[in-house]
């Protein structure tokens, strides 16, 4: 099965994608997007020598639900802070997040995680990926908001990618 389906997750990822850059499914979308979804993951193959195991299991799915919802609770927490508190109240920080993330796919995910949530946004990767800059909109506490992107997003993914 490897042999035919080397990426299976890319694999869906691709046929999902090719199906809403369409924005109508048709037969022959669903056909050319199942034969892209095969023909570029095999072809790809040899770029990802040493590809990741991850879990695409419940710890996969609580990862993306806890994810989605701080994305809405965040956005709200942004319009607030826009709409009723004065530039000067802000308290903008950068954090320094040390990360436990060994795989390249992992810190790419906690980062990417990290600027989808309004009010953050991650900014570079230490040169021995071992440390995540992230600026924050407002943060009361620096050691508490680290506390919390690593216990809610950096601990789940290690379970992912274990």
């Amino acid at each position: 099965m490897k042999r035919f389906l080397p990426h299976p997750a890319l694999s869906a990822m691709l046929l999902i994608v090719w199906l809403l850059m369409a924005n109508h499914i048709t037969m022959g979308g669903i056909v050319l997007g199942g034969v892209l979804a095969l023909i570029l993951p095999k072809f790809t193959q040899p770029f990802w020598p040493d590809r990741p195991r991850m879990r695409f299991g419940r710890a996969f799915l609580g990862y993306l639900a806890i994810v989605l919802l701080d994305i809405v609770v965040a956005n709200f927490e942004v319009a607030k802070l826009i709409l009723f508190r004065r530039n000067r109240d802000l308290r903008a920080r950068w954090l320094v997040v040390p990360i436990a993330l060994t795989t390249p796919e992992a810190i790419t995910l906690l980062a990417g995680t990290i600027s989808l949530t309004p009010g953050t946004v991650s900014s570079d990767v230490s040169a021995d990926g071992r440390f995540l800059l992230v600026h924050a909109l407002d943060v009361a506490d620096e050691a508490a908001e680290i506390a919390r992107i690593k216990s809610r997003y950096e601990a789940r993914l290690q379970r992912i990618f274990a």
